[in-house]
């Protein structure tokens, strides 16, 4: 079983709905959640726009990441997320693969871990809760040294 993290996030209708049937779907298609951050409202991220909420989750899954990312594409159809363009864009629900065990991967289709990691708050402070060693498979810095260096700016906020 691969330890897997998925960053979920939307800004589109039911925000919190949309979230909890993404983490149904996932549990059953793709594999079981094993810890969940809470959710974040967090600010738009190159471009202006309604707030998201962003929530991590680590799941133990027996899918190749090619084999994930074809599954969290399709959850993304199945969910109503229209197209997903190389722009920021309004969206219902975005799923994104940031880590697979210590694997890394660059091909065409799939980057592992995700490129802009520690570019992104609203990636790093959900992860930090629910993994707080968790360290960058190349780097080899742990989440809390990327908080310190990111370059991010924007609001995080932690919803109860």
């Amino acid at each position: 079983m691969a330890k897997v993290f998925i960053l979920l996030g939307g800004n589109v209708g039911d925000k919190s709905k949309i979230l909890e049937q993404t983490r149904n779907l996932i549990d059953i298609r793709i594999g079981k959640i094993i810890q969940q951050s809470a959710v974040y409202k967090t600010e738009s991220w190159g471009f202006k726009t309604e707030q998201f909420y962003n929530q991590a989750i680590c799941l133990e899954s027996q899918l190749t990441p090619f084999e994930i990312l074809e599954q969290t594409q399709a959850l993304e159809k199945q969910i109503g997320r229209i197209k997903k363009s190389d722009k920021y864009e309004d969206r219902i629900i975005d799923i994104d693969l940031i880590f697979y065990d210590e694997l890394s991967i660059c091909s065409t289709q799939l980057t592992i871990p995700h490129p802009r990691i520690g570019e992104r708050r609203f990636v790093l402070i959900p992860l930090l809760e629910i993994d707080p060693e968790l360290s960058h498979p190349i780097t080899g810095m742990s989440l809390s040294q990327m908080l310190d260096t990111c370059p991010d700016k924007l609001s995080v906020e932690r919803l109860d």
